[in-house]
């Protein structure tokens, strides 16, 4: 009772009325909501009092500026789309590139350059010589490979899309990613029978020490057919992010 004014305290209205009547204003207070917007400048929030009063539906009434900003929580990424299986992947800078061939037709990303370079030295001291057969590629140029090619052999686009990307969804595009060959079988270059070469014996056993990895071995997850010649750089963060993110987002499933 110590809270209720002195007036009313000697009033011939009830102890249940009074009750009432405080249960009807913070519920007409309550019912705009736990924070209220005043003239665009202040906010107001109704915080209880100290466990110390008689009542426990007491509020304090507190005004706050505004922040000039309300931050906005983003709500979860969508999983990345994929046209024929193939994910989407940037192109890389030009400026990031380094040649990985005498004619400087085949180029890789700087560090993925190198560590191809390094892998190459180390094969051909076990008599492997390994023919990086291409490298980066536009999208320009793979815009012909895919839809050029595809009508020259008179394929359907998931026929095509089963040995080639679209454009815009190459692993070539970033820079990491290389066809390789064995220079002693030049007939195996791009082709399944790669697989019994002694370049990629060689490549099973040592690509891993150089960050390389086989981007599509039998039965992957993206359902592209396996291509033996087709390896890809993860030796440093954005590489290894380019294409983990990519198939991380790909396998969550829609909302």
């Amino acid at each position: 009772m110590n809270d209720i004014p002195e007036a009313l305290r000697e009033t011939s209205i009830s102890k249940a009325k009074i009750q009432q009547k405080r249960k009807l204003l913070i519920r007409s207070i309550l019912g705009a909501g736990p924070i209220l917007i005043l003239g665009g400048t202040f906010f107001m929030r109704l915080v209880p009092l100290p466990s110390t009063t008689s009542s426990s539906s007491a509020i304090s009434i507190q005004l706050s500026p505004v922040p000039k900003s309300i931050p906005v929580v983003n709500p979860s990424p969508e999983p990345l789309e994929n046209v024929l299986g193939h994910l989407e992947y940037k192109q890389a800078p030009i400026s990031t590139l380094k040649a990985i061939t005498s004619d400087g037709h085949v180029r890789l990303r700087l560090n993925a350059a190198e560590q191809f370079i390094e892998m190459q030295k180390a094969a051909r001291d076990k008599g492997i010589i390994l023919t990086p057969i291409s490298g980066f590629r536009t999208v320009s140029e793979q815009n012909y490979l895919f839809f050029e090619i595809q009508r020259q052999r008179n394929q359907n686009p998931s026929e095509r899309a089963e040995v080639s990307a679209p454009p815009n969804y190459s692993e070539h595009h970033t820079g990491y990613a290389v066809d390789i060959g064995d220079a002693k079988t030049p007939a195996t270059h791009l082709s399944l029978d790669f697989e019994k070469t002694a370049a990629f014996s060689w490549l099973k056993n040592h690509a891993a020490k150089y960050s390389f990895e086989l981007s599509f071995p039998p039965d992957n997850h993206q359902g592209i057919s396996y291509e033996p010649w087709h390896w890809r750089y993860v030796g440093d963060q954005e590489s290894l992010e380019t294409f983990y993110k990519a198939r991380n987002l790909q396998q969550t499933p829609s909302n």
